[in-house]
């Protein structure tokens, strides 16, 4: 997906010369990976809120139970996995 932003940049005539940073920048658009972590943190915020439905929702994050630490009560715990697909993906903790 970040090709697609890539090439779309270089669309705008007076920034083609510039490399991909320097035309995110003048444009104000930030990377496709940042896009994607900021979505997946957006989702992350709905299921713990309520915001959809817990039936639905149940089991997808899991919280820690250490409560010595300081700071907030909705601390994730990094569920395992066996298979490395499963490691790259949002379920998974990564």
């Amino acid at each position: 997906m970040e090709n697609v932003q890539k090439r779309a940049t270089k669309q705008v005539r007076s920034l083609r010369r510039l490399n991909y940073k320097q035309r995110l920048i003048k444009l104000n658009l930030p990377t496709m990976k940042y896009r994607c972590h900021q979505g997946d943190m957006i989702e992350v915020f709905k299921i713990l809120h309520g915001i959809y439905d817990r039936d639905i929702t149940e089991g997808i994050l899991q919280l820690a139970q250490n409560t010595r630490t300081r700071g907030h009560s909705l601390k994730l715990t990094t569920q395992s996995s066996r298979l490395e697909l499963r490691r790259n993906c949002f379920l998974s903790g990564s």
